[in-house]
């Protein structure tokens, strides 16, 4: 069994641990490897240990597979919603959280107003609400009134803020509440054709004697699931997985390089223009990242980059009639009459030249199951080589005891 012991890893969390020995362990959630030194004394120091053995030629995906447990371990036993009552208290939440899921902290929130979105959230995302916090946090958050709504992608450098409303409202003659125009046309169709004033800030209308009611649950649910990621989406193998279960289309932008300068000013373009349009979501891509993915898109050697195309995650996809690809001057421009035009409905639908995104995903694995295939089918054929036998035929040791018996009775 040495073999086995030079393999074996440990995963366990600080919520897991009721003491520690005189053997320090760190019980940050971070990875151990164990050996002969140490394996007795992590038993003693915790109640409960999640061991994970592999095999020493798969060393790498050993860890890596630790990692993601206790990652999802913590959010397991976490509480839904969180609440802080301090700076500190929202310093140490946001930092202990990490950098794998969003953080959605509500500034002048009750935990009941929230909590049954975080339950429904819960493996996505982590809650919390905050009660009692200085200026300075104000400041740092960038929110300037009450209640408020902060998410926070913290492996991608990127906050947004989400004022309301919080509550039912009700028009009878004046509503006042902030709001995009293309929602004023989607949430309240018979309100439209009363509109005196309508801007992005704010909506005056006229409204007879009537009243009509939108529950601002709604307005706040979809924030928190048009926020489950960053305004702008690196695709790759694991973003991927994530956009399955999301209706939202996706604005998919395909460039040479995601690593070079031109690419991360025209990323700072599509986040602004993300931000407007939060009913899309917005990716993009490099060729030299993902090759094979760009490529089912019509993206040849001679294809001009960066090229912009409208996907709804499985075979089809919508080329904007005049907006196939952006140049270096005013990409800002040319972003803003690709979605007008798709929105108009000036497209050409196409479809994809290689899987959709269940496709993707399943194919992801499609290498390494070979692989697994190959290694346990050989083993099965040496096993049956090696147990192989030369058959016995029917009645052969009988014969032969019946041949030497007669031979002897002749002698």
């Amino acid at each position: 069994m040495r073999l086995l012991e030079v393999s074996l890893w440990v995963v366990f969390s600080s919520f897991l641990s009721t003491s520690i020995s005189s053997h320090q362990f760190a019980t940050d959630g971070t990875v151990l490897e164990l050996n002969e030194s140490n394996f007795d004394a992590a038993l003693s120091t915790f109640d409960y240990i999640f061991v994970d053995f592999y095999a020493p030629w798969c060393d790498y995906y050993g860890p890596r597979k630790a990692d993601l447990l206790v990652r999802f371990l913590r959010k397991f036993v976490a509480p839904d919603v969180a609440v802080l009552s301090s700076d500190s208290a929202i310093s140490d939440f946001v930092e202990a959280a990490g950098t794998n899921f969003p953080i959605f902290v509500g500034f002048g929130f009750n935990e009941s107003e929230i909590s049954d979105l975080a339950i429904k959230y819960k493996k996505k995302a982590w809650f919390s609400v905050a009660k009692d916090f200085s200026e300075d946090v104000m400041v740092l958050y960038d929110f300037d009134k009450m209640p408020a709504l902060v998410v926070l992608h913290p492996g991608y450098n990127e906050q947004s803020i989400f004022y309301g409303p919080f509550e039912e409202i009700g028009m009878s003659f004046q509503f006042r509440e902030r709001f995009c125009v293309n929602r004023c046309a989607k949430l309240f169709p018979l309100v439209v054709p009363f509109v005196l004033h309508c801007t992005y800030q704010t909506v005056s209308l006229t409204y007879g004697t009537g009243s009509c009611f939108y529950h601002a649950e709604k307005f706040l649910e979809d924030f928190i699931k048009q926020s489950l990621f960053p305004l702008t989406l690196p695709i790759n193998q694991e973003t991927l997985k994530l956009l399955k279960d999301d209706e939202r289309k996706i604005v998919l932008t395909i460039m040479e390089d995601e690593t070079e300068d031109r690419s991360k000013q025209l990323i700072k373009i599509l986040k602004a223009a993300a931000s407007a349009n939060r009913d899309l979501v917005f990716g993009y891509v490099g060729v030299k990242q993902w090759q094979d993915f760009a490529e089912s898109f019509e993206v040849y050697k001679k294809t001009v980059l960066p090229k912009m195309i409208v996907w709804d995650g499985n075979e089809d996809y919508f080329s904007v009639v005049g907006s196939e690809s952006l140049t270096d001057e005013d990409q800002g421009s040319q972003v803003t009459r690709f979605l007008e035009g798709y929105k108009e409905g000036s497209v050409i639908q196409k479809q994809i030249s290689g899987p959709s995104v269940m496709g993707y995903i399943n194919s992801l694995i499609g290498i390494r199951t070979i692989y697994i295939i190959v290694f346990v089918v050989a083993v099965l054929m040496l096993i049956q080589t090696i147990n192989k036998e030369e058959p016995l035929k029917v009645g052969t040791r009988n014969q032969a005891e019946s041949g030497d018996s007669s031979t002897d009775k002749e002698d």
